[in-house]
């Protein structure tokens, strides 16, 4: 089965660069400002200093590539390079403005689309948004976020997949579920480095309005001011 997922950004605002209707709201991937994706070559040389690498974040990087190695999978390099390390592996929560908290999950048989997984790296404190890596045979690994697939995979029995004829499971159809899963980065560095800028852009544009944002920062924030001002 071939799909093709909604590409969004599921994200709070940029203050009046970017306004936003509630906690968070879904963007369309074409309106965010471009990536280099020369920077992405999964050493994070953009966050900085990564400290050390932890001995038991290794092992269970280790456990997480045995249990997928069995489906045919893999972690992607710059995905474990990130948990490996101390403080690159606490960034994501450091950095969040809502709250979000690193929860990884054992690998879990996508619920539309036999033989793909998905690991959960991420999800709000509030359980209001989820992110996953999407891990495919013979296929790039990528980034997915959803509001609702958290509460379908509770079904899911981790091998077996989701049984949509199962009495027990809560009526669902396969093509209605896939339009709650958005893809939202082809890597995950480059989703964590749009999760990073965003939301140290967010406490600059709130709460240090004195501060002055880096060039990474302005030339972030530079493509919203040149939208606004194509639109007239």
């Amino acid at each position: 089965m071939s799909l093709r997922f909604p590409a969004t950004w599921y994200a709070t605002d940029l203050g009046i660069h970017r306004p936003c209707h509630g906690t968070y709201e879904r963007y369309p991937y074409e309106s965010l400002p471009r990536l280099d994706a020369s920077m992405f070559t999964g050493s994070f040389s953009w966050f900085g200093d990564p400290g050390p690498v932890l001995d038991e974040q290794v092992a269970a990087m280790d456990r997480h590539k045995g249990d997928l190695a069995q489906h045919g999978l893999a972690l992607p390099h710059d995905f474990v390079a990130f948990q490996s390390h101390a403080k690159l592996s606490r960034m994501l929560d450091e950095v969040s403005v809502t709250c979000c908290w690193s929860n990884l999950s054992s690998p879990m048989a996508s619920p539309i689309e036999p033989g793909a997984y998905l690991v959960r790296f991420l999800r709000d404190q509030q359980d209001c948004a989820f992110w996953y890596l999407y891990l495919r045979p013979s296929a790039r690994p990528f980034v997915v976020h959803s509001s609702e697939l958290a509460y379908h995979l509770d079904y899911l029995d981790p091998d077996e997949g989701f049984d949509f004829d199962d009495e027990a499971s809560p009526e669902l159809d396969a093509a209605d579920l896939a339009t709650e899963i958005h893809w939202c980065a082809p890597t995950f560095e480059q989703f964590a480095y749009r999760f990073w800028i965003e939301n140290r852009l967010w406490r600059k544009l709130h709460h240090e309005p004195d501060a002055e944002p880096n060039p990474a920062e302005r030339h972030y924030l530079n493509h919203y001011s040149a939208r606004k001002q194509a639109r007239g």
